[in-house]
């Protein structure tokens, strides 16, 4: 007896260490493919959105993925061991206690486990209020789960299916919404075509600032961010409202005129104001209500500064 028990100690710990490793990998595998599927359908939604950033963020991720692959899996192991684990150990807990098979509270365990995680995704989303904060915690929840249903399966071939089924959706996912794209059964964002009459008159940050295109090609900026794209002017050249790198704002006279480019999406209005180093405004927004934007501060934060018609309103 004492040999047997021996015997069933000795295998059974290699055989546990084995299928924790081999879960933690299968977690992490399913967690890649997931986080795929979820650029892809935001980067097809994000077509669909006003979202200036769409065509070069998406293309700047595209050629960044070998590297990212790497660190992505780092991320996948951590999320993996904190969070998955952690729902397939409460699920066996309810199991237990409450009954049924420990699969069936696989959801349950890992909905508990999302209002922990949901709060924080939905600050870094930007999805404020109840419908972001539910929309993240249901979306936790899912992303959760199929890692956390797989995590016991003792099948020796399973990292192929897996992987072909998760690739098969991911590009099942990018054709329908190509398809849809091109059916205009999802409809694509395009700026509004503006011509140089449309440009004409003042246009507000929303924090004070203007800029005043006249019909005879000049302009006018009053207290204009500096921090623009057309930044490396003298320092001398701004005002300075307050300390270096804050507050800087930029007042001046100057001309302007307005290039259609190839399409609606390379419009440009350019300004040239000695006091100020404006790189081209790009045109975004809708027919009723157009806008005029470019890049602000750190070139890799993708932040707009945007400017509205006056009467338009916020």
């Amino acid at each position: 007896m004492r040999r047997r028990g021996l015997t069933v100690e000795k295998t059974g710990r290699p055989e546990e260490e084995w299928l924790s490793g081999r879960s933690v990998q299968l977690s992490i595998l399913v967690l890649l493919l997931e986080a795929m599927l979820a650029y892809v359908v935001s980067a097809v939604y994000g077509v669909t959105r006003e979202s200036p950033d769409v065509g070069v963020g998406s293309g700047m991720s595209l050629f960044s993925l070998p590297v990212l692959a790497p660190f992505a899996a780092v991320v996948a192991g951590a999320l993996s061991v904190c969070l998955v684990l952690p729902a397939v150990r409460l699920s066996e807990v309810l199991g237990r206690r409450l009954g049924g098979r420990e699969g069936w509270w696989i959801p349950v365990a890992a909905g508990a486990v999302s209002l922990v995680v949901a709060p924080v995704a939905a600050a870094l989303a930007g999805g404020a209020g109840a419908g972001g904060l539910a929309l993240c915690w249901a979306l936790t929840t899912a992303a959760l789960t199929v890692p956390a249903l797989l995590w016991r399966s003792r099948r020796e071939r399973i990292f192929k299916p897996v992987a072909l089924w998760g690739v098969a959706a991911i590009v099942l996912t990018a054709a329908l919404g190509g398809a849809g794209l091109a059916t205009g059964v999802l409809k694509e964002y395009r700026p509004p075509a503006l011509t140089p009459a449309d440009v004409v008159g003042r246009w507000s940050d929303g924090q004070g600032g203007t800029v005043t295109f006249t019909a005879d090609g000049r302009v006018s900026a009053v207290d204009i961010d500096e921090d623009l794209g057309g930044r490396g002017l003298p320092e001398d050249t701004a005002d300075a409202d307050g300390p270096e790198g804050e507050g800087t704002r930029c007042s001046g006279q100057g001309t302007w005129t307005y290039e259609p480019g190839g399409g609606v999406r390379s419009q440009e209005v350019h300004t040239t104001v000695d006091a100020c180093g404006f790189a081209p405004w790009s045109v975004g927004g809708t027919e009723d209500r157009p806008t005029l934007y470019q890049y602000s501060g750190d070139p890799d934060s993708w932040d707009l500064y945007v400017l509205r018609r006056a009467d338009d309103g916020p």
